[in-house]
Order: structure tokens, then C-alpha cells, then sequence
């Protein structure tokens, strides 16, 4: 391969993503190929060892900012031919130099090796790892992946806190290895060809850059003797319940994170984490609102006008609440402290009023009422004066 065509490769193509790609596109377009393509999933498929060779050696530039610019930088300057000026002429490595003009200029002298300043030898050094100056970079296993699942609580359950068994299938460390990938009394060797790196560096033309071991596949060791449960992965898929405790005053949607209960990693390497989210179902007396709780509760027309004291219900029993005399219907009242646990204190107890008409009176009510609506004309009361221009 030839230094333009190794400057040419669209590291972008390889993972799928365009140019614009953002770091966590990348990111996951990475893992999915990683993951579909890694030798250990396919034992002896030599176009998805290929693959997983090309999206390491694509995700190790465009994961990493500085090199991910030195990069788009590079291709730019030798897409619109921005070195052809030197010479007057195009960039023709095989020739060992630029044409035109009478002038010729040596290839090692753009890429920095005649010491000048002004090279772009700076540019790529540290992009391609070139010379023996760099250290390997460790490409030991990557961590397992993150696992998503959802629990449904009570809504008295997600705002005074609880704690939740869950049930989960998924890849979990072999308990027969304990997650080394080797046969129990056995243990992984240091791979000789990479010196346990998972990295070995290799000179093309002008550059050196660093690719998985072969030997190894990327891990820094070898197992001799594989655990037969595993076979030599150092994972199993396994039903596990674990216990989730949910902090008080958790809403709908929010997640919570256990650390290291994820998928495991290859051959002991990190677990991922856990998410778990939270479904909070509605209840038939509180709402809420931040972390205020809201309850409405009805009241007679007559308790509104005398004022009163309403028992109302509340997360920790119930409690007194004054209704002032004269109250209008659908007045709030609030109850300091009574509402949803946070992280500072408890949020309010927010009570509405709501007068409840009744359907059917007696004769005695309905003749006590007629009187009431006859001295309250009398007293000059009118509800609708004012109203509508009234």
C-alpha cells in the first residue's frame, strides 16, 4: 500500500458513519461492528477477523479528537491537492517526489524527514504512530456493554422509595472460570508476540501504525486450555435475580444505574452497567407536580362557607387541614412537608377544594334549602353580579 492510498482510506466508510459523525455515533456504530465481527463470535471466518481489524484501526483515530482533526485535516490537504504547489506538480510517491517546474522535491522531505519546519510529518506523526518512538496502544478486551431493562412501581412505592428483586437473562461471568476464559486450575499466558499489549506495530512506506495481534486477537494473552462451559470467553448467559434498591421520589422515566451488573466483559475484563427504568403507574388519590403532592378532596357547599377541618390522606398517614371560612371552590391549600422525599428535604402537600353537589335531597333539606336561598336574596347577595357585564 502506497502512502496516498494509506492517507486515502475513509475511516468513515469503514464504521458507516458520515464525516459530521458525532463522537457517540461513532462510538456506537464501533461497538456494533466490534461486536458482530469479533473472532471470538466467529472462530475461523476470516472476513469478519478482516472487519474487525479495519472498524479497531477506524474507531482508534475517529474515537480519539486530536487524531480524528490530524486526520480530516490530512485528506482535505491532499483532496484539493494542497501540496502541489511546492513543485508545481501533483504528489507522486511512487516517483519518490513532486514534478513540474524544473524542481523536484523528495517525499521524505514534506513528510519532516529532512528536518525542515513546515513538514507534515508533525501532522501524521502522532496520527500513525511512525517510528518506535510511540508506545503500543493497550487493545486488551474492551468492557462488557451496558443492559437496559424497566421495573413498574407503585406510585406510593416511587415516591417513598423502595427496593425490587429483578430477574435477568443475559451475559454474565462464568462461574466456572470465574470470567479468566481458561480451564479451572489453568490461567492465560502472556501472548510472546505482543508482550501482552494486545497491539503490534507494523511500518507501512512512511508510517507505522498499530493493529490487533493476531496471535491473541487483541486480548494480551493466550489460553492454552479453554474452560469447556465458556468455551474460552470467560462469559455464559445466565438467569440471575439481583436486588434494585429505588430512591424515594423517583418519576416516571428516570433511570437508575448499578454499577458493574451489565453485560460482562471478555475473559475478565470490566462488566458494563446496568440501567434500569423506572414506570410509575397512577393512583387513584395523589397526583404529583415536581415534588409537590397533589390531592383533591371534596367538600360540602356549607363547609366551604363555615370553614372547617378536612382529614386528608398523605404518604405517612393522614393529617388536619384548616379550610378558613368563606373558602371558594377550588381554592389550594398548602401543607408544608407533607409531599414527595428529595434530596434536600420533602417537597408540599398541595389540597384542592372541590365542592360535591348532591343528586337527591329530602323534604326536609330541600325545604331548609329553599329558606337559605330566600335569606341569602334577602341579604343582597348576588353570585352573578358583575358577571358578563351584568
Amino acid at each position: 500500500m502506497s502512502q496516498r492510498e494509506w492517507i486515502e482510506k475513509d475511516f468513515y466508510k469503514e464504521l458507516g458513519v458520515s464525516s459530521s459523525a458525532t463522537a457517540e455515533e461513532i462510538k456506537k456504530a464501533y461497538r456494533k461492528l466490534a461486536r458482530d465481527n469479533h473472532p471470538d463470535a466467529n472462530p475461523g471466518n476470516a472476513s469478519a477477523e478482516n472487519k474487525f481489524k479495519a472498524v479497531s484501526e477506524a474507531h482508534a483515530v475517529l474515537a480519539d479528537p486530536a487524531k480524528r482533526k490530524e486526520y480530516d485535516e490530512a485528506r482535505k490537504l491532499f483532496a484539493s491537492g494542497g501540496f502541489g504547489n511546492r513543485g508545481g506538480g501533483g504528489f507522486s510517491p511512487g516517483a519518490g517526489g513532486f514534478g513540474g517546474g524544473g524542481q523536484t522535491f523528495d517525499v521524505g522531505d514534506i513528510f519532516g524527514q529532512g528536518g525542515g519546519d513546515g513538514g507534515i510529518g508533525d501532522l501524521f506523526g502522532g496520527l500513525f504512530n511512525r517510528g518506535a518512538q510511540q508506545r503500543p496502544q493497550n487493545n486488551r478486551p474492551r468492557r462488557g456493554s451496558d443492559v437496559e431493562t424497566e421495573t413498574s412501581l407503585q406510585f406510593r412505592e416511587a415516591a417513598q422509595g423502595v427496593t425490587v428483586p429483578l430477574r435477568l437473562t443475559s451475559p454474565s461471568s462464568c462461574t466456572t472460570c470465574h470470567g479468566s476464559g481458561a480451564k479451572p486450575g489453568t490461567s492465560p499466558r502472556v501472548c510472546p508476540k505482543c508482550n501482552g499489549q494486545g497491539v503490534v506495530n507494523r511500518n507501512q512506506g512512511a508510517f507505522g501504525f498499530s493493529e490487533p495481534c493476531d496471535d491473541c486477537r487483541g486480548t494480551g494473552s493466550i489460553i492454552d486450555d479453554p474452560c469447556v462451559d465458556c468455551r474460552g470467553t470467560g462469559v455464559q448467559n445466565r438467569t440471575r435475580t439481583i436486588t434494585v434498591r429505588v430512591p424515594a421520589g423517583i418519576s416516571d422515566g428516570q433511570k437508575v444505574r448499578l454499577a458493574g451488573q451489565g453485560e460482562a466483559g471478555l475473559r475478565g475484563a470490566p462488566s458494563g452497567d446496568l440501567f434500569v427504568t423506572v414506570r410509575v403507574k397512577p393512583d387513584k388519590v395523589f397526583g404529583r407536580t415536581g415534588d409537590d403532592l397533589t390531592v383533591t378532596v371534596p367538600v360540602s357547599y356549607g363547609e366551604l362557607v363555615l370553614g372547617t377541618t378536612l382529614s386528608v390522606p398523605t404518604l405517612e398517614g393522614r393529617v388536619g387541614v384548616k379550610v378558613p371560612p368563606g373558602t371558594v371552590d377550588g381554592r389550594v391549600l398548602r401543607v408544608r412537608g407533607r409531599g414527595v422525599p428529595k434530596k434536600s428535604g420533602t417537597g408540599d402537600l398541595m389540597v384542592t377544594v372541590k365542592v360535591a353537589v348532591p343528586q337527591k335531597l329530602d323534604d326536609a333539606a330541600t325545604d331548609a334549602l329553599k329558606n337559605y336561598l330566600e335569606a341569602e336574596k334577602a341579604s343582597g347577595f348576588d353570585p352573578r353580579a358583575g358577571w358578563a357585564g351584568v
